[in-house]
């Protein structure tokens, strides 16, 4: 039996590099060498065992922000080939239940990803079906590549949002909320705010997209500064990227009347928001979600990196092999000069560039 390395979470807080059988695929699948695969914050999440439905998935290979090389291909494949750089949603869907038949993939009765609910890509290879694959052109280096996944649930968000020119926008969080300020500014948006407690983020969302950000650990009331500066009206959308209860409650004091919540970060289970309904009703606020991309997105975000309209490269900080991955995911938490880390199966020393 081939086999390959692989990072498992045998249980919250406890992953092991171990050899695990390589994928066997079936004739509507491809095997992908992993190139590159991004940390997203979910993974944090899943490691911690944050999530409860994940929880009970484990033992599992995590990783679902990743590019590779098609290594072998099933009989059934059309239109790639082996050697080809590709990347993959990672969204799997019956594609017959009622949410499915509506085009509503991501409510999917049977939803799963990869590298979320099934095996990923923090291994040497992971498998995909055929149909969920992107070529990755030339113009995306090997970096950027690994941005592709994140953009599109990005997207996802941005198109829910329908940001208009000339609107305001507040993004809270300034991970990959970063990246939503960009396509807010993208679309149009003035002013862009971004809120978050880490100085080095902050700084390099200013430097990307935002024209104010506010550090909550030097203003502390980052609500009179949000309605400061948009004239004490609010803003006109308020996009939540953290996953707190707290965070959540603030939007909605952020936004103006007739404004919209984007509601993307991902709570615990047992993290409840208290929100007055009489604000729906009487200031007639809007909220929506978005968790992820799916499909064409895929399609989109490779158009915007190969495009350089979106420049994602300066928030990459390292890039550690695979047998660290552990050890790179409590360093997030603890080193704020750390925004981007990706992982890489073929590197076998660190790549810093902070």
């Amino acid at each position: 039996m081939r086999m390959m390395k692989a990072q498992v979470i045998e249980e919250p807080n406890k992953m092991t590099y171990k050899d695990v059988p390589v994928p066997q695929i079936n004739d509507e699948e491809v095997l992908i060498k992993v190139k590159m695969c991004g940390i997203c914050g979910s993974d944090w999440g899943s490691y911690t065992g944050k999530y409860a439905d994940e929880r009970k998935l484990l033992p599992l290979t995590t990783g679902h922000e990743f590019w590779g090389i098609i290594e072998e291909a099933g009989k059934n494949v059309e239109g790639f080939k082996v050697g080809d750089r590709v990347a993959a949603d990672i969204c799997i869907t019956c594609g017959t239940c009622y949410y499915c038949r509506r085009g509503e993939g991501l409510l999917c009765s049977s939803f799963k990803q990869i590298g979320i609910h099934l095996s990923g890509a923090f291994a040497e290879y992971v498998k995909v079906p055929w149909r969920n694959l992107f070529i990755v052109p030339d113009e995306i280096d090997d970096y950027e590549a690994a941005f592709i996944e994140p953009l599109t649930a990005c997207l996802n968000a941005s198109r829910k949002m329908e940001c208009k020119l000339a609107t305001s926008v507040v993004v809270i969080g300034c991970g990959l909320g970063i990246i939503h300020a960009a396509l807010a500014k993208l679309r149009g948006a003035a002013p862009v705010i971004v809120i978050g407690d880490n100085s080095e983020r902050l700084a390099m969302a200013r430097k990307l997209a935002a024209d104010y950000t506010i550090n909550i650990n030097e203003t502390p009331d980052a609500i009179a500064e949000v309605m400061k500066l948009t004239g004490g009206i609010g803003a006109d959308y308020v996009l939540e990227a953290v996953g707190s209860s707290k965070t959540y409650e603030q939007a909605f004091k952020m936004v103006r009347r007739g404004g919209k919540v984007e509601a993307f970060g991902i709570c615990a289970d047992d993290d409840f928001a208290s929100l007055a309904p009489v604000q729906f009703v009487l200031e007639e606020i809007k909220v929506s979600g978005s968790c992820a991309g799916i499909g064409n997105d895929w399609g989109d975000a490779i158009r915007l990196l190969k495009y350089k309209r979106i420049s994602p490269k300066p928030l990459i900080s390292m890039v550690v092999p695979l047998a660290e991955l552990e050890d790179a995911l409590k360093e997030i938490r603890a080193n704020p000069k750390l925004v981007k880390v990706l992982v890489s199966p073929e590197l076998k020393e660190r790549q810093l560039f902070y």
